[in-house]
C-alpha cells in the first residue's frame, strides 16, 4: 500500500471514531453492579424505544457472566473489572438477566416502560 492509500485509510478510520463516539455520548448510562454474587440493582427500569449503555462492574474477585436471551448479550466480566454493554432500542416489558457463573443468585431484570 503507498503512502497516499495508508493516509486515506488512515483519515477514514478516523472519521469513523469520531462518528461513533458522537452516536454514543447521547444513550442514557445505568450501572449494575455484582457483589456476592448478586446483581444491584436487580431490577432497572429504562425507557422504551430507546438504545442504552449498561455498565457491568463486578467487585467481586471471580468473574461472572451477564447473560440474557431476552436480550441477546452475553459478557463476561473478570472480577474487579467493568464491562460496557449496548441494549436497545426494546419494546416496553420484561427483560431477565442472569449470572451464567451463579445462576441461583445472580438474577435480575431489565423493565422498559413508556
Amino acid at each position: 500500500m503507498n503512502k497516499i492509500a495508508n493516509c486515506r485509510m488512515r483519515c477514514v478510520l478516523l472519521v469513523a471514531l469520531f462518528a461513533v463516539q458522537s452516536v454514543w455520548a447521547d444513550v442514557p448510562t445505568f450501572t449494575i453492579e455484582i457483589r456476592g454474587h448478586l446483581f444491584y440493582p436487580a431490577q432497572l427500569v429504562v425507557p422504551a424505544n430507546t438504545k442504552i449503555k449498561l455498565i457491568v462492574i463486578n467487585q467481586d474477585p471471580t468473574p461472572e457472566e451477564f447473560e440474557s436471551y431476552e436480550l441477546n448479550r452475553e459478557k463476561v466480566i473478570m472480577g474487579g473489572a467493568k464491562a460496557t454493554i449496548f441494549i436497545g432500542p426494546l419494546k416496553p416489558g420484561d427483560y431477565p438477566f442472569f449470572g451464567e457463573f451463579n445462576p441461583k443468585t445472580a438474577q435480575g431484570l431489565i423493565r422498559v416502560e413508556n
